[in-house]
């Protein structure tokens, strides 16, 4: 029983440093493709690029929002953040929490 515990723990541990692997490689694809297209000031908006937009659409959502604090809410604009998951065609949902921000509906 204590081995199987053990076992239990171990892979435990082996998906949770996977996932947070991954949640940084996400959070070091966004900052290259798409930090000047989200940060402030909020206008003007610009298009994203093709890559930014391949980094969203492969992107841990929930997982980097979890990761957004008032700090980094000072670079990068949500209204911007919004604009480009919409612009690359995975918007936020009505209602949704990205650190203390809280997406409004699709205009």
């Amino acid at each position: 029983m204590a081995k199987l515990m053990c076992l239990c723990f171990i892979i435990l541990a082996i998906a949770v440093a996977v996932s947070a692997d991954e949640c940084e490689g996400d959070r070091q694809a966004m900052i290259k493709e798409c930090a000047k297209y989200q940060q402030w000031p909020a206008n003007p908006k610009l298009d994203p690029s093709d890559a930014c937009c391949a980094v969203w659409q492969k992107a841990n959502i929930p997982c980097l929002c979890a990761g957004v604090t008032k700090e980094k809410e000072k670079i990068y604009c949500m209204e911007k953040v919004a604009y480009v998951a919409n612009f690359c065609k995975k918007p936020f949902p009505h209602g949704y929490k990205c650190g203390s921000y809280t997406f409004p509906p699709l205009a």
